[in-house]
């Protein structure tokens, strides 16, 4: 609302109030004239003061006085709540706060509407409430836009205008902020994790492999568990893959079942696909201990971890995925705890959509599980997404408040999910298909459920403003925060240990040595016997060649005299013989040629 709109309110209130006046007077002087005229004086009811502009307000809106009181009395809770803002009726109406009891935010809730309609404001109202009320909030900040959490707000004409206008009593003021990056891809406190810890569920989420597929990187990682076998990068992943196709690896698959090279080689081009999207950063040591996200100031305020996200459009799989990792390791490491007066912690879980798009049958169980008995540990879930519709029903049948913000109907798509939106409604006095395309930026249809778990009345809200600064924190002081943590030291190193990629290749390395040297033993005995035959056909030639000589001799020591033969056997007649024959060769091969 502009300044111009704002005097242009503060006339049109003057002027309903001015014809309440006027009516009044016209109706008292229309008792006096007929006083004069009758016997008997007829009594005249003249309005109170005090309940005229609530009255005003809501003849001009949808709801009668007893549908307002009905809202007002369905927000009056005792116990301690977040101020979510004051109902609209015609115009806000500051006597009608909406509320949201401070022990109901960890039964979940859903924040949606479309593009530029608020969510993000929204979920920074709520943030710095729960963190105000020592309540630790965890928030991946997608667009940058809840940065400004950490920075006070600043006052402006059209802001307190408005929070005037809705009854807020509104003053600059941060929240204490701790700024996480996804593997150290960014400013802040790296987060990273074991592949062991990510488990095979969620990682065949990430890669998108079918169920054949999904349960083959199961017994990949049930061999790896079973032989002690850290799997801490993708790289380890890759070395068991490739050791459990080899021949050694068959073998020890054997008891188990086994892993074909086919899907050996899928899961394989996967991780390679993965790895060159930027995945291999978030995998590693030093893991997060999501126990840090729990933590609260000295002076009673809950911290707010902010998630910086800035390369998710290329992969929202993995943002999606990993943030569904902390809840699943949350889940394990808190105890049950039951109902309490205030969560222990509440997950705000924007874009939700990209969470549940693709996902598996298997994958969905899972997070609806999830969903349904981490209440139990204290741990509260805000979906924020752009329509319901994102959220699968058995996980939108788990969330018990719901601020909706305006849906568009430009699509014939649309209009049926708004319908299909209308019908998720408690019954009221609201035309829920036609007020839902006309809310304002900054105003949310909304029920909650109450302190007896039953939901609240719906209420057009006109939602308040953050105390926080609505713009981003500049990178400078977000860097002044990282700079000044006391996790930075502990989680921005980058740790080697002894992993599954070392002592598997040192095993394969070991066999391949093995085998080099039985080949090479196999190669020399080989070669031996080859020699050995060449010895002795070399023996057998040089026998055969003294055997000759012998005859010879003996053939000349027994000669008659005869001259031909005389000349024939001396070295004189041996040297014409040769010339002879090598002269009849030539001869013959060059009639060849």
């Amino acid at each position: 609302m502009t300044d111009a709109d704002a005097r242009i309110e503060a006339a049109r209130r003057a002027l309903e109030e001015a014809t309440a006046a006027l009516a009044a007077a016209e109706a008292e002087a229309e008792a006096s004239a007929a006083a004069e005229s009758e016997p008997e004086p007829v009594p005249v009811p003249v309005p109170e003061p005090e309940s005229a502009p609530a009255t005003a307000a809501s003849v001009s809106g949808p709801l009668d006085e007893q549908q307002l009181e009905a809202v007002r009395a369905g927000y009056a809770f005792e116990a301690a709540a977040l101020e979510i803002g004051a109902i609209v009726n015609g115009e806000a109406v500051p006597g009608v706060p909406v509320r949201i009891p401070l022990a109901m935010t960890n039964r979940h809730g859903l924040v949606a509407g479309a593009t530029g309609t608020g969510k993000t404001k929204t979920l920074q109202v709520l943030a710095e409430q729960l963190s105000a009320a020592g309540v630790p909030v965890f928030a991946a900040d997608i667009k940058g836009d809840l940065s400004g959490i950490a920075t006070p707000g600043e006052p402006n004409d059209k802001l307190l205008a408005r929070t005037r206008g809705i009854g807020q009593d509104w003053v600059p003021a941060a929240a204490p902020t701790e700024v996480f990056s996804l593997g150290g891809r960014g400013i802040g406190v790296p987060i990273r994790a074991t592949v062991s810890s990510f488990g095979p569920l969620m990682l065949s989420k990430v890669l998108g492999l079918n169920k054949t597929q999904e349960s083959s990187l199961g017994l990949v990682f049930h061999f790896a568990d079973e032989h002690g076998l850290a799997l801490v990068d993708l790289s380890d992943l890759r070395t068991v893959l490739q050791y459990l196709t080899s021949a050694e690896g068959k073998v020890e698959l054997e008891g188990i079942g086994g892993l074909s090279k086919q899907t050996a080689g899928v899961i394989l081009r996967e991780l390679v696909n993965f790895s060159e999207q930027g995945a291999d950063i978030f995998f590693g040591e030093t893991e997060i201990d999501t126990r840090e996200f729990l933590r609260v100031t000295d002076d009673g305020r809950g911290v707010v971890s902010l998630l910086e996200l800035p390369g998710v459009a290329s992969n929202p799989a993995l943002f999606s995925t990993f943030l569904m990792w902390l809840l699943a390791d949350l889940f394990n490491e808190l105890p049950e705890v039951g109902d309490l007066d205030k969560p222990k912690l509440v997950f705000f879980f924007d874009e939700a959509h990209l969470l549940f798009s693709g996902a598996s049958k298997a994958f969905i169980e899972q997070i609806t599980q999830t969903v349904r008995l981490i209440r139990s540990k204290g741990v509260g879930i805000f979906f924020v997404t752009q329509t319901p519709k994102d959220v699968p029903d058995d996980v939108l049948a788990q969330l018990g408040s719901r601020i909706q913000h305006q849906l568009r109907a430009h699509t014939p798509d649309d209009a049926t999910a708004l319908r299909q939106t209308v019908r998720t409604y408690p019954k009221s006095g609201y035309d829920l298909e036609e007020v839902l395309t006309q809310l304002a930026t900054g105003e949310a249809i909304v029920t909650v459920m109450n302190e007896k778990g039953a939901p609240s009345p719906v209420a057009w809200t006109r939602l308040r403003a953050p105390q926080a600064s609505m713009s981003p924190t500049p990178e400078d002081g977000l860097r002044q925060l990282v700079a000044s943590s006391s996790l930075y030291p502990r989680y921005a190193p980058v740790l080697d240990p002894q992993s599954a990629h070392e002592v598997l290749t040192s095993k394969m390395n070991a066999a391949a040595e093995r085998e080099r040297a039985e080949a090479a033993a196999a190669e020399a005995e080989k070669q031996a016997a080859k020699d050995a035959k060449e010895r002795e056909r070399a023996e057998r030639a040089t026998r055969s060649r003294t055997q000759t000589r012998t005859t010879t001799r003996a053939r000349q020591d027994t000669g008659g005299g005869n001259v031909v033969s005389d000349l024939l056997g001396s070295r004189t007649g041996q040297t014409i013989v040769r010339e002879v024959v090598r002269g009849v060769f030539g001869t013959l091969f060059k009639k060849r040629r």
